[in-house]
């Protein structure tokens, strides 16, 4: 893996640990995390998809979405696969699967 490679894996991790951040916020104040349908906007814009959350921040979670180091948006699932949610990126490709560079990265992979 090159540098480059390298600089966009830790600003994957970056905007995952701001996101796992605004998440557990969310989770505060609305006993639970968006749902897969809510998406990751449900931390930006209060979301109007059942369940609406009840004690939505007025300034929301976060100030925007950044998209990920190549261009694509941030993936979202709740439940995710054995957790409570999942937050990925599917790499340079923007396809599930792949190596090097066009390899998925998860909040859940070990870094």
């Amino acid at each position: 893996m090159d540098n480059l490679d390298k600089a966009n894996v830790q600003k994957a991790r970056a905007d995952f640990s701001s996101l796992q951040t605004a998440l557990k916020l969310y989770r505060i104040d609305n006993f639970n995390y968006p749902t897969t349908e809510q998406g990751l906007e449900a931390l930006v814009t209060k979301s109007s998809i059942a369940p609406v959350p009840r004690n939505f921040k007025s300034s929301g979670y976060i100030d925007n979405l950044n998209k990920d180091p190549w261009g694509n948006d941030y993936q979202y699932m709740s439940p995710g696969e054995g957790k409570e949610y999942d937050i990925y990126s599917l790499g340079a490709d923007g396809v599930s699967g792949g190596e090097g560079q066009n390899a998925d990265i998860s909040v859940w992979d070990q870094q």
